[in-house]
């Protein structure tokens, strides 16, 4: 088995939040070794996450909690994002969300849909388990320049 750091968060499913947890993720990918293009993907597919689950998960819940668990591998994050309040079927609204025109207007994309877009396109995996509340299990894979390994292979 691989060796990893692991941090969990746990915060009010409050929209004041997300930015609380957009600047966590964003330190832990900084640590990985990611450059910053990718920390900004990261981000935003983090935020469409924890969005959806503060609009979303607990309606009528008072008091709900967002769990974010952070796998850091010298190659790699592997983020959860965990909810226990109402469940979607994710299959069902992916076939409702695309595919996207090139041409068509962002404003006449379809509510809801445009998350689960960006955390596709943005992120290497990304898993959605719906049993018992949401899990949204996101991967993102260290991409280095290639430079570096061509010049050693070609110097020895």
């Amino acid at each position: 088995m691989e060796a990893f750091d692991y941090v969990e968060l746990r915060v009010p499913a409050k929209p004041q939040y997300v930015s609380v947890i957009r600047l966590a993720v964003s330190g832990l990918a900084n640590r990985v070794g990611f450059l910053y293009d990718q920390i900004e993907d990261i981000k935003i597919a983090i935020s469409e996450a924890v969005t959806n689950v503060v609009h979303h998960a607990y309606e009528g819940i008072e008091d709900g909690d967002i769990v974010i668990g952070c796998a850091l591998y010298p190659n790699k994050l592997e983020l959860l994002v965990t909810n226990y309040g109402h469940s979607f079927n994710f299959e069902v609204v992916k076939q409702k969300i695309g595919p996207y025109k090139q041409n068509e207007s962002i404003a006449h994309l379809r509510e809801g849909g445009l998350g689960l877009f960006l955390m596709e396109t943005l992120m290497d995996e990304v898993r959605v388990n719906n049993e018992g509340g949401v899990t949204v299990f996101m991967t993102k894979f260290v991409k280095r320049e290639q430079v570096k390994d061509y010049v050693l292979s070609h110097t020895k």
